[in-house]
């Protein structure tokens, strides 16, 4: 692979050599898919969950470039037709070979869904789309599952940001998609979700459908001293100096979340030489903040004066163990204790705060920033 005019990724995945530490986890992975296990994979976003899948499908391709990984995305689904149409996509045609006789394959399994194939233009592989009435979604599922079952290959398939199916209107997908799995001896599945909550819910449940369906791995932070290790090889290949104290300073003032440091890190690499200070540092916050301030203000201005009140308290005090407590809201001068209750609710719901190390955080590092410093 040509090397990287950065190696501080901020987008995809660009292999080994530009990802850091995930060992324990990426074995940890491994191992339960290799033993026949599901993976429930929960992460907060922008933490490295979905670098992780793919780090750990490059490991199984070179160890075992006979297994199919295969992943897609779908928080931006909301029907269980528009879940089956995504899962089409991605998955028929990647057990065959891409052929006319593949076609064929295909068009045997699925003939009353009309199946349509293109070539992608960058792979040359074929991609099949479904033509799936709302009538229909159920034994499309189902045709999709026996099609990955007779294929007799073993597979391995992430499903991210898994709990949207949570939102899937008039259908129990949980339960659909168990009735499906068990019968699948070759297929294993990573469900990869960022809504802690729902997750748990739908695992961890004993009254749910996949209760204890998968082996749970939670990502945490990236170790301080391995990160800065990673961080700072990198930079001294380009002659540049990363003093542990300056990458401290940064690594605290974005708790560690892996995407922050990575965005960071890619600015002051790109506008640096010599030795990198605090200065430098907060530089490039400013300077991927400064280029947010749109998306910033649009935020600000969607929510309702309640909500507004409180994310503005909390992204000023950084961390809120009490959002309720009668000290928080006379500090910060918010309303009644049941506006507030309602206004927390609300902004969790949509991901402005989330609970971090036991407090209340702005979810968005930048955002919390923001706030703080233009309001």
């Amino acid at each position: 692979m040509k090397e990287l005019n950065n190696p501080f990724v901020v987008y995809g995945y660009k292999g080994a050599a530009y990802f850091c530490d995930r060992v324990k986890e990426t074995d940890k992975i491994v191992k339960g898919l290799t033993n026949e296990r599901n993976i429930t994979l929960i992460a907060p976003r922008r933490i490295g969950k979905t670098g992780l899948i793919h780090h750990v499908f490059a490991q199984i391709k070179v160890q075992q470039p006979e297994i199919c990984c295969i992943y897609f995305d779908i928080l931006a689904t909301k029907t269980l037709e528009q879940f089956v149409q995504l899962m089409a996509r991605n998955v028929l045609g990647r057990l065959d070979t891409p052929s006319q006789t593949a076609m064929r394959k295909v068009q045997d399994f699925f003939s009353a869904f009309r199946p349509t194939m293109t070539f992608d233009a960058n792979t040359g592989m074929p991609t099949f789309s479904l033509d799936v009435a709302k009538s229909q979604e159920e034994l499309s599922l189902q045709r999709i599952f026996e099609y990955l079952k007779q294929s007799n290959k073993r597979c391995y398939i992430a499903i991210d940001e898994f709990q949207q199916i949570l939102n899937y209107p008039g259908t129990d997908t949980e339960a659909l998609l168990r009735s499906f799995i068990q019968f699948v001896p070759n297929v294993y599945f990573i469900f990869a979700g960022s809504r802690q909550h729902m997750m748990s819910d739908i695992f961890l449940s004993p009254e749910r459908p996949l209760y204890q369906g998968a082996q749970m791995v939670n990502i945490k932070e990236i170790d301080e001293r391995v990160y800065y290790e990673f961080s700072n090889a990198l930079m001294q290949k380009r002659g540049q100096s990363l003093p542990e104290s300056v990458f401290h300073y940064l690594y605290d003032k974005v708790d560690g979340q892996t995407w922050y440091v990575q965005a960071t890190m890619n600015r002051i690499y790109s506008n640096q030489t010599g030795e990198i200070s605090d200065a430098d540092v907060d530089e490039a916050i400013h300077e991927l903040i400064d280029e947010e301030e749109v998306a910033f203000e649009n935020y600000y201005s969607s929510l309702t004066t309640n909500q507004a009140a409180l994310l503005l308290a909390i992204a000023r005090e950084q961390n809120v163990k009490s959002p309720m407590s009668q000290a928080f809201i006379i500090k910060h001068r918010l309303p009644a204790l049941s506006s507030i209750k309602t206004a927390l609710g609300s902004l969790a719901e949509s991901q402005f705060i989330y609970q971090y190390q036991g407090c209340y955080i702005v979810y968005d590092r930048f955002f919390g920033m923001w706030l703080r410093t233009r309001l």
